[in-house]
C-alpha cells in the first residue's frame, strides 16, 4: 500500500550527502553541511503536507507536529536521524533497485557482491524488491529508511483524517552516528507521552533495551629527552599508552562478545612520545557493570603511572547514554501499543536488544519516557554490503500508523 511512496522518498533522501564528522560534532552541530540540505528538504516537505508547527532550529533539530484528529488524545512522537556513518564512504550514494529478486548473490560492482549465503534474511524476499548501494558506499538505510517511513506514514495520515490519532510529533535529528545526536536538543520541547525511534533493522524486530554507554578519554604525559641521552630520563608516552591498551581484557572486546555481554573498545589514539590521547568506549547492559569498567580503567591508569615513574596519566569519563529499558518499564502501555498494532496488522513482532544506542535512549534518559526502537527493514549497516527490503519498509510504515491508532483507541476506551 505504501511501497511506491516510501521507495521514492528513500531513493531521494539517500542521494543527499549527509555523512557526519565525529571529530567536530561536539563543536559544530550539525557537523556537516549536507545534513542541513536534507533537513531543509524535509522541512519543506512537512510544510507541503500542511503541517503548520514545523520548526528547524539552529542546531539542526527538525520538530513538527501533526494535529490530533480530536481533542483529548495523548501525544506521541516518532524520531529518526538524518546523518549516515563514516565507517565506509557515506556520501555520493548511488542506490540500486533490484526488482523481483531471484534469490542469488547480488552483484554490486566488479569487486563486491552481497552473498546470499552470508545473508540468510534475503531468502525471505525472493520475488520482492531489494535496494542496495553501488558497492562504493554504504546505502544509508541507517537511518534514511526510518526518515522515509515516518514521512510516508505522516503523508498517509494527512490524506486519511478518518484514522483517529492524538498529536503526532515528528523529530529528525543530526549527528546520531557521532554520539552527539541529542547533545544540543531541548527535550522540554516534546509533548509526547512516548517516543518511538525508527532506527532498527530486520523486519518485525522491536528493540526495548540498549547498552549503558560511557566514553573514557585517557591522556598520557611523558618526559621528553634527546634520544641519544634518554637513558634513565625519558618516559615515552607512546609506550605508556601501549601498555594501557594491551592490559584491556581482549576477552571483553567487541569482537569477542555478543548478546548481553558488555565490552571495552580502544577506539582511537593520537599523539607522540611526549603526549598521547586514547579514547576508550565502554558498553554494558547493567549500569553497575558500566561503573565497574570505568573504575577498572581508572585503576589501570594509576598502575601505568606507577610503572612509568615520572609519567602522568589522567582518566576522564563521560556517560554517553543509559539503557532505555528502564524508562520503558515505567510505561508498559507504550510497549503494549506496539504489539497490539503488530497483532492488528498480522505482523509477528518480537523483541531484541540493541548492542548500541539510539537518540531515543538519550530522550529516555532526559525525559524518563519510553523510547522503543522500531525496525526499518535494513541490513548490514555501516558497510558497503548494506541492503534494504521494500516489503519490510512497507510494513514499517503500516506499523507506525497503527501504533498511532492504537494509542487513540486505548485512550478513548479508558476515558468513556
Amino acid at each position: 500500500m505504501y511501497k511506491q511512496e516510501v521507495l521514492d522518498r528513500f531513493l531521494r533522501y539517500v542521494q543527499v550527502d549527509t555523512m557526519s564528522d565525529e571529530s567536530i560534532a561536539d563543536k559544530k552541530h550539525p557537523s556537516t553541511p549536507g545534513q542541513w540540505d536534507l533537513l531543509r528538504m524535509l522541512e519543506g516537505e512537512l510544510k507541503g503536507l500542511g503541517l503548520k508547527d514545523v520548526v528547524l532550529d539552529e542546531y539542526g533539530y527538525l520538530l513538527a507536529r501533526l494535529d490530533a484528529t480530536e481533542q483529548g488524545l495523548p501525544s506521541i512522537a516518532f524520531c529518526s536521524h538524518v546523518d549516515t556513518a563514516d565507517d565506509v564512504e557515506g556520501n555520493h550514494v548511488r542506490p540500486r533497485v533490484v526488482e523481483n529478486y531471484d534469490g542469488k548473490d547480488i552483484r554490486l560492482n566488479d569487486e563486491y557482491s552481497i552473498v546470499a549465503a552470508d545473508n540468510p534474511e534475503l531468502a525471505r524476499y525472493v520475488g520482492s524488491t531489494i535496494i542496495t548501494s553501488s558497492g562504493d558506499t554504504l546505502l544509508g538505510c541507517d537511518d534514511k529508511g526510518g526518515v522515509a517511513e515516518i514521512m510516508t506514514a505522516v503523508s498517509y495520515l494527512v490524506k486519511h483524517p478518518e484514522i483517529k490519532h492524538g498529536e503526532i510529533e515528528i523529530l529528525f535529528s543530526p549527528d546520531e552516528e557521532t554520539g552527539c545526536g541529542m547533545d544540543f536538543f531541548d527535550a522540554s520541547r516534546l509533548n509526547a507521552k512516548a517516543l518511538y525511534t525508527v532506527d532498527g533493522g530486520t523486519r518485525y524486530e522491536v528493540e526495548l533495551e540498549c547498552f549503558n554507554a560511557a566514553t573514557v578519554k585517557v591522556h598520557f604525559s611523558g618526559v621528553s629527552y634527546h634520544l641519544g641521552a634518554a637513558r634513565g630520563r625519558m618516559v615515552n608516552a607512546l609506550t605508556m599508552a601501549s601498555a594501557f591498551i594491551n592490559a584491556i581484557p581482549q576477552a571483553e572486546s567487541p569482537e569477542a562478545t555478543d548478546g548481553r555481554y558488555g565490552y571495552y573498545c580502544a577506539q582511537s589514539a593520537s599523539g607522540n612520545a611526549t603526549d598521547m590521547d586514547v579514547t576508550v568506549y565502554l558498553r554494558d547492559f547493567d549500569y553497575d557493570g558500566l561503573l565497574r569498567r570505568i573504575e577498572v580503567l581508572q585503576s589501570l591508569g594509576k598502575t601505568v603511572e606507577l610503572l612509568y615513574a615520572g609519567g602522568k596519566v589522567t582518566v576522564d569519563s563521560k556517560i554517553s547514554y543509559l539503557n532505555m529499558g528502564e524508562a520503558a518499564k515505567k510505561d508498559p502501555w507504550a510497549v503494549e501499543a506496539i504489539f497490539k498494532a503488530g497483532k492488528a496488522l498480522g505482523q509477528p513482532l518480537h523483541t531484541e536488544i540493541i548492542r548500541g544506542g539510539t537518540d531515543g535512549s538519550r530522550i529516555a534518559q532526559i525525559k524518563g519516557i519510553a523510547c522503543p526502537n522500531l525496525y526499518t527493514g535494513g541490513h548490514n549497516y555501516h558497510s558497503r554490503f548494506e541492503w534494504a527490503a521494500l516489503d519490510a519498509m512497507n510494513d514499517s510504515v503500516a506499523l507506525i500508523i497503527e501504533i498511532a491508532r492504537q494509542w487513540a483507541l486505548e485512550f478513548s476506551k479508558s476515558h468513556r
